[in-house]
């Protein structure tokens, strides 16, 4: 087996979850057009860009806006978005996410960040976290968002190291796919037809068994 060398994570669903925060905010921005939206709707935008996440939620009338309003109506969600993180504190860490992070450090292993995210710094600062990574992998890191494997891999990049010596944290179907394109260990937070793909899965965070995985401390 590989020695894995670097942790990549994704930020929501494994270290804070934001998903209301997405939710009400394509939610304001579906009742302004007036496009139906529900919870089961916003399933499907979990790990998705958010141009990606506008054309599913535009659907079949996506050919309708030209390409300035669909810039106008992505800055309008990202807007509404911003005003809710503005109530993200270090109480928003999800359960076992700060305890994972202190024991990749005490294994001496690297830690990263790989999110499609574009407030992922903001995130990480609201969380007061943002100095504790070796490297951030975000939106703006690279053109193909996942699934494609390119932000993982640019992630690898930056802390120079191997491919096959990561393991990826995700709790999205296309953050799986990515970092299994990535040729990575991948770890899945949550139900099997969701992240069954993984390598690994847990149902949380706080359920991952670093010892499993990576085997006993030395």
């Amino acid at each position: 087996m590989t020695c894995i060398q670097a942790f990549i994570l994704d930020l929501d669903g494994v270290l804070t979850d934001t998903s209301i925060y997405h939710f009400q905010a394509w939610k304001r921005l579906a009742d302004d057009e007036q496009i139906p939206f529900t919870r089961a709707d916003n399933e499907h935008l979990r790990g998705v860009s958010r141009r990606q996440s506008l054309m599913l939620l535009l659907g079949t009338q996506r050919n309708d806006y030209t390409e300035a309003e669909i810039q106008e109506m992505m800055a309008r969600k990202n807007s509404y978005y911003q005003e809710l993180l503005a109530e993200l504190t270090t109480a928003n860490f999800l359960p076992g996410a700060s305890e994972l992070l202190q024991a990749l450090k005490q294994r001496g292993l690297k830690v990263a960040i790989g999110s499609a995210s574009k407030n992922t710094h903001t995130v990480l600062r609201r969380l007061q976290i943002l100095e504790l990574f070796d490297a951030i992998g975000d939106g703006y890191s690279v053109e193909h968002t996942k699934p494609a494997p390119d932000l993982f891999l640019h992630v690898a990049a930056e802390l120079g190291v191997a491919p096959e010596t990561c393991a990826v944290v995700e709790d999205a179907r296309s953050g799986v796919e990515a970092a299994l394109a990535g040729n990575m260990l991948t770890i899945g937070i949550g139900p099997e037809e969701r992240v069954g793909a993984a390598h690994y899965r847990y149902a949380s965070t706080a359920a991952i068994d670093l010892d499993e995985i990576l085997g006993s401390p030395k």
